[in-house]
């Protein structure tokens, strides 16, 4: 065992920098997973914490005041009912910020979707005007317990009593309306209730839809969401963080052990001697097989400790959404397994990556095979030969030729330091497309900055003229947006009119064309998912009690409302409803405005008459990925700086046999090292043509799929520029050469002696 262990030491002093390349990357790789699985638990525990813990309702359905809902109760599968309870559409204002809302007549803390508190306190009944916010709403009306809000226009005012966490869906600015439960004396003029229905068995949620909406009549209802609806929406982009920190780390890690492999097999072959006295003074194979197990698993049981006491210590303490998620993940009860089963379970792939390749020195035989007499680069090639025939300089020819002579070798090398350059490739793509997200959102479907609503009192002629009066304003497109009911009953969808024929509003196609005469219609992925549709079907859609048959003719990029929109012109929805004015305009700014700037002198002149919202940006929740892919990077670059050493090691090593008969042809120290140093540079090239051409396609691949999966469709992937991808692959092949370099000029250098000890 000390003859073992000091052998280990010997190598390990031989090979400092690769074991600690080794090291960073397996730390690297397992904070990328562990923060990878924080995510994933942050995405979804909260949410389910708060509907746990609230009895939250599968159910909610919005309809008309009339609509008899004590029919609900008795249902099959219908556990409880939360209300009805009375609710009004209005806008709130404070400190200079204003939010739509639904005020919810709630006359005592529900026993279904209960609210929890998480400040202040419940409604009291002695004040009238009290009100309790939902958490996100308050964030963005900036308020507190205590607080004054005001309601733009009427004269009225409320006190905030409370802030509480709810399970439904949360407030949007421009998408979902916030929530206010309130006394029902405050609720005014009430044009709608909401009805709660919490259900037996939530996977039966489509099915209770519809018999409800059949119970009450597709007229009574407006609206529909469900509990998949909260969570998707709860779990948002924090899921997609988790997605590409597990898919990056699992691929650093594949990565990795494919470098470590290379790596005992390089050295292997350059200590088949070494290896061979060992057996020959009595050490066993599975002996010479520990020795580099061991070495390798105390290198990566090193990084994949220090990673995981560097997550448990500081990773709460990360700015931005990567530390919530990590403080929250830290409380959960599986925490304590993941942090151990993770780190475990990346030391064990390695573990076993380096177990395949010291199986082959447990094989050496004890006393060395004599080599061949043929020299070890193998006969030249006809093309090199007719290179050397046009006088190109040889040092070029014969490291072209010493590249990629040992197909198979060459080839898995090749491969090796392509894949770390193919997950760059993917990583720079996804920073490209979040790029593309703010330079370019017209491309997206985000042509328009700012929506803004209009009260009811305010004709379309003088909105258009109050908007458009703006310097900075290019366009004002009037439109409409309601809530419909999709076949069967089982879900609504947004129906919007944006735009007129003459002046249609620009949404980005990505596939078909756009809508241009009657009943046509453009729809977002999330629909034609949820319908089971493609362009050029008709499909049927209840608004209220009017039916709406549209021809879809497009599929346009949708990021709002997850895809589940469905958009034509406002004309096309006057002609089932004449009498239907706008309610809203998406305002599209000249290049170089500033929205926010825009947004408050519109709504200083509109003097309370318009609710102006910055339209929002997907990109906006994903800026953490930014740090993120910049993270991936350097750890796919230091697990491509590993085996771009070994691949050097090997090739210097195989030269050393060819460097008597190199000298004796006439070839100088400085030609003899070009030609270390083009063979390296020839398998760097060849690995970043490879991981070029595969890794664009596959970035493409994976960003569309996640674009289908999200409901934005495909279409919004963009990959990285060609002069930044040649800047990468030119980055590598220089660096190679660079690293190569050294110690071929050492080789070269070597005494005739060392050079015979080494051929012999």
């Amino acid at each position: 065992m000390r003859a073992t262990l000091r052998w280990a030491h010997s190598d390990l002093r031989t090979h400092r920098g690769e074991a600690l390349f080794l090291v960073l990357a397996t730390a690297g790789i397992v904070v990328s997973l562990l923060l990878a699985t924080a995510l994933f638990g942050y995405a979804t525990n909260p949410w389910q914490r708060v509907f746990t813990q609230a009895r939250g309702a599968h159910v909610w359905l919005h309809t008309g005041a009339a609509a008899d809902s004590a029919k609900l109760a008795d249902l099959d599968g219908v556990e409880s009912v939360a209300g009805p309870y009375p609710t009004a559409s209005t806008t709130l204002a404070s400190r200079g910020t204003r939010a739509s809302v639904e005020l919810r007549g709630t006359p005592e803390s529900p026993a279904v979707g209960r609210p929890l508190l998480t400040s202040g306190h419940w409604l009291d009944p002695a004040n009238p005007d009290g009100v309790v916010l939902e958490s996100r709403l308050a964030r963005a009306l900036l308020a507190a317990p205590g607080d004054t809000l005001t309601l733009p226009g009427t004269g009225r005012s409320l006190t905030v009593l409370g802030i509480a966490d709810s399970a439904e869906p949360r407030y949007r600015a421009g998408e979902q309306a916030g929530l206010v439960w309130a006394p029902p004396s405050a609720v005014r003029n009430p044009g709608s209730q909401v009805i709660g229905l919490r259900l037996t068995d939530p996977d039966d949620t489509d099915y209770a839809v519809q018999r409800a909406v059949t119970v009450l009549g597709a007229g009574a209802v407006s609206e529909v969401s469900t509990w998949k609806q909260a969570r998707a929406e709860a779990q948002g982009d924090n899921r997609l963080l988790g997605q590409v920190l597990g898919l990056f780390g699992l691929g650093a890690l594949v990565a990795a052990g494919l470098a470590v492999h290379g790596a005992i097999g390089t050295r292997i072959r350059g200590h088949l001697r070494d290896i061979s006295v060992l057996k020959a003074i009595g050490f066993t194979p599975g002996q010479v097989v520990r020795v580099f197990v061991l070495q390798h698993l105390a290198f990566a049981l090193l990084g994949a400790v220090a990673a995981a006491t560097l997550i448990q210590a500081l990773g709460s303490r990360i700015p931005g959404r990567l530390g919530d998620a990590v403080g929250v993940w830290q409380g959960l009860p599986g925490h304590t397994v993941a942090l151990f089963a993770v780190p475990v379970g990346a030391v064990l792939f390695i573990g076993a990556t380096t177990g395949l390749a010291a199986w082959r020195a447990g094989r050496v035989p004890p006393v060395p095979v004599p080599r061949r007499a043929a020299p070890l680069g193998g006969r030249l090639s006809g093309a090199a030969r007719q290179a050397l025939g046009l006088r190109l300089p040889p040092a070029l020819v014969l490291g072209w030729h010493r590249a990629f002579n040992r197909r198979p070798r060459s080839l898995a090398t090749v491969a090796r330091l392509a894949l770390p350059l193919l997950l760059i490739v993917v990583a720079m793509s996804a920073w490209t497309t979040i790029d593309r997200f703010d330079s370019r959102p017209e491309q997206i479907g985000l042509p328009t900055s700012l929506s803004v609503h209009t009260e009811a009192g305010l004709a379309d002629g003088d909105a258009r003229t109050l908007l458009e009066r703006d310097p900075q304003v290019a366009a004002a497109y009037p439109g409409v947006e309601v809530a419909a009911l999709v076949p069967g009953q089982t879900a609504t969808i947004a129906l919007r009119g944006l735009g007129t024929h003459q002046d249609p509003f620009p949404y980005a196609l990505a596939e078909g064309r756009a809508a241009q005469g009657r009943d046509e219609a453009v729809a977002g992925q999330g629909l034609l998912d949820l319908l089971n549709a493609q362009v050029g079907d008709w499909v049927r859609m209840t608004v209220g009690d009017q039916p709406q048959i549209l021809h879809i003719v497009g599929r346009s990029i949708e990021p709002e409302n997850a895809g589940r929109v469905i958009s034509t012109s406002l004309d096309t929805l006057r002609e089932n409803d004449p009498g239907l004015g706008p309610t809203l305009y998406e305002l599209r700014l000249r290049p170089g405005a500033d929205p926010a700037e825009v947004a408050d002198r519109l709504a200083e002149a509109g003097q309370g008459r318009l609710d102006v919202h910055a339209v929002p940006n997907p990109a906006d929740g994903l800026s953490p990925l930014r740090g993120v892919v910049v993270g991936l990077i350097a750890v796919l670059a230091l697990i491509g700086l590993i085996e771009l050493l070994t691949a050097i090691g090997g090739t210097v090593r195989e030269g050393e046999r060819d460097l008597l008969a190199l000298k004796a042809i006439g070839l100088s120290p400085r030609q003899i090292t070009a030609i270390t140093v083009t063979s390296t540079a020839c398998t760097a090239l060849a690995a970043v043509v490879i991981g070029t051409a595969l890794g664009t396609p596959l970035a493409h691949w994976l960003i569309d799929t996640q674009g289908r999966s999200s409901g934005i469709g495909a279409g919004i992937a963009q990959g990285p520029s060609p002069a930044l991808l040649l800047l990468l692959g030119t980055a590598a092949v220089t660096g190679a050469a660079a690293l190569a370099a050294v110690p071929a000029s050492r080789a070269a250098r070597r005494r005739l002696a060392d050079t015979l000890s080494a051929v012999a």
